[in-house]
């Protein structure tokens, strides 16, 4: 289903609509097919105008079994199209999924619109006469479902054909099974009297320019190399791999012909090491990791901190704690790379809000590491890294500059002389005569480096890391209220909440409920004016997939008020959850708690 799901959006986004995909795979590898938690979903969301959830509830779904249906029903719109492959629904798969009788011979599904076949049949029925190896007649019902939805939502098979003969090439049974078995569920779609609905779509009004359809993953790979050319640095990724951010470590191994230098660590701590070390030596460095990942890679990040290198940390978040929820998506690691150090080692933490915003969120980690010499970590979760939408192919001008000051006068060079205004170390990197200089992890000397347990020093050593980490807030682009300037209530998003929190607030605004709303994509520091914007509205509401971290943090650091709407079920916001409790809070008067 991820396959299919796959090229049902990369075939949509190219034909000019706007698409956002949300990939719900089994944590288990391998899980069982046909059990409840072996559910393997792919949900996609298509709109003529902007488009920035994967859906609330669904129109239209495809039940490949018994367990499938049962999982997703629960998201089906009243009178949504069921197409059910009525093969996966046999005594076994009903034992699996703890249905006591099949839900198409009672009254269960009444309130939609059942469109029952057996994929099975259909597909032995067009390949009868052909000798194709039950096995590929067995993996082709995706492709047979994908073919009805093209026909249902008015897309071409023609991309997708064109994509079978590129990976089958050398497989001329599957690649004609495959092809036939496309055709043939366009055409069982178009002829089925059942289907009384064919959906339509203008084209997007999109900026001029080049498109691609892109997940947050990619998105971040392309926002490493982007950085490293507007930089004129090598790029350098140590990483791990860890679920859900091993892609980009498989994309950035694409890129080599661009200077990209790779390694693939036996461990997390390898990770971060080799990528402090390619720091000192000059390079752009980044590692990538998942929330699990990000606390063994805790230790070496102090190192970087007192070191003051500059290195681009991103985290993929998942559900935790420990192993957790490997492939869903969670938003709990905020406390982690804000506080998650031992001793005082501030840093900046920037989150994207949607996958396309990966790569500039890269970027810009990339640029404030280099500026201010300080690792900086970017979030993203498992919704966002895996989900896709289109993204405009920028020019390379069009990036901020990303300026690299290596010290060039030996005379003058001190390893912890500072630049008066970001108070970023001067870089010094190995080879340059008379510029020999040690780091480590032992305090250091102000100005001369040299180690020192002073305790004034200490103090004074503390107090300018921590002064750099506040001074990025120059750097930080005032917040924009969406709605009135202040009012009843203020929204807060973060991250990948955006999409859910922005069209709750235009579906309220539809309605004449006028609320605000702001996204914090920098969460350390917080932009200059977001104290001022809080003190304007009575109420603050934020949405987030943890317990309230970011709830906590604000009230802490603002002394105001939150009410929180938590949620870590593995599964995205809809919007239609935040909508029902801001009226919720609006209607009943309800406050923080």
């Amino acid at each position: 289903m991820q396959l299919a799901g796959n090229q049902f959006s990369n075939t949509s986004a190219s034909s000019g609509i706007d698409v956002i995909t949300f990939p719900d795979y089994p944590s288990e590898i391998r899980a069982p097919e046909g059990t409840l938690y072996g559910v393997s979903a792919f949900q996609i969301h298509l709109g003529s105008k902007k488009v920035t959830t994967p859906g609330d509830y669904i129109d239209v779904l495809v039940a490949m079994n018994a367990s499938s249906l049962k999982v997703n029903l629960a998201n089906l719109k009243n009178d949504g199209i069921i197409i059910v492959n009525t093969a996966g629904f046999n005594a076994k798969n009903l034992r699996l999924a703890e249905y006591e009788k099949s839900p198409l011979e009672t009254d269960e599904l009444k309130n939609y619109q059942v469109i029952s076949l057996d994929f099975d049949s259909e597909i032995k029925n067009v390949l009868t006469g052909r000798g194709t190896p039950p096995k590929i007649m067995r993996k082709s019902k995706n492709i047979f479902a994908l073919g009805m939805t093209y026909w249902l939502f008015s897309r071409s098979i023609k991309a997708t054909e064109e994509w079978l003969k590129t990976k089958f090439k050398n497989k001329e049974d599957v690649l004609s099974t495959n092809l036939t078995v496309l055709q043939a569920g366009w055409d069982y779609a178009q002829n089925d009297e059942r289907l009384k609905v064919q959906y339509n779509f203008q084209t997007t009004k999109y900026k001029k320019g080049y498109y691609r359809n892109i997940s947050g993953n990619h998105a971040v790979a392309l926002g490493l190399v982007a950085a490293s050319k507007r930089a004129n640095l090598p790029l350098f990724l140590g990483s791990y791999p860890i679920t859900p951010a091993t892609d980009i470590l498989q994309y950035i191994s694409a890129y080599k012909k661009y200077g990209v230098k790779h390694l693939q660590a036996e461990d997390e701590i390898g990770g971060i090491t080799s990528a402090i070390g390619a720091s000192y030596g000059g390079s752009l460095a980044a590692t990538t990791t998942s929330g699990p990942g990000l606390s063994l890679k805790i230790e070496a990040l102090g190192l970087a901190v007192i070191t003051e290198l500059p290195l681009v940390i991103i985290d993929v978040m998942r559900g935790g704690p420990s192993t957790g929820l490997p492939t869903k998506p969670e938003q709990s690691d905020l406390f982690q790379a804000i506080y998650g150090r031992h001793g005082e080692a501030p840093l900046p933490v920037l989150a994207a809000e949607s996958a396309a915003d990966c790569f500039y969120m890269t970027v810009e980690a990339a640029r404030l590491a280099i500026k201010y010499m300080t690792p900086v970590i970017l979030l993203t979760d498992g919704y966002i890294a895996q989900g896709t939408e289109p993204w405009r192919i920028p020019d390379l001008d069009e990036l901020p500059e990303i300026d690299v000051k290596f010290c060039e006068d030996s005379e003058k060079f001190a390893p912890y002389r500072r630049d008066p205004d970001t108070l970023a170390r001067v870089w010094a990197i190995p080879g340059m005569q008379g510029m020999e200089h040690r780091i480590g992890g032992l305090e250091k000397e102000d100005i001369t480096g040299t180690v020192s347990s002073d305790p004034k020093n200490h103090q004074l050593m503390t107090n300018l890391r921590k002064e750099k980490i506040d001074r990025v807030v120059n750097d930080i682009p005032d917040l924009e209220v969406s709605g009135p300037e202040e009012g009843e209530l203020l929204m807060i998003s973060w991250g990948s909440t955006y999409g859910a929190a922005h069209t709750a607030f235009e579906k309220l605004h539809q309605q004449d409920i006028e609320i605000s709303h702001i996204q914090l994509k920098y969460l350390n520091p917080f932009p200059k004016n977001l104290g001022d914007i809080l003190k304007r509205f009575k109420k603050i509401f934020i949405p987030e997939m943890n317990m309230g971290q970011l709830k906590t943090i604000i009230q802490g650091n603002y002394l105001v008020p939150v009410i929180g709407l938590h949620k870590v079920e593995g599964i995205p916001f809809k919007s239609s959850e935040i909508v029902e409790k801001i009226i919720n809070i609006l209607e009943s008067k309800e406050v923080a708690k």
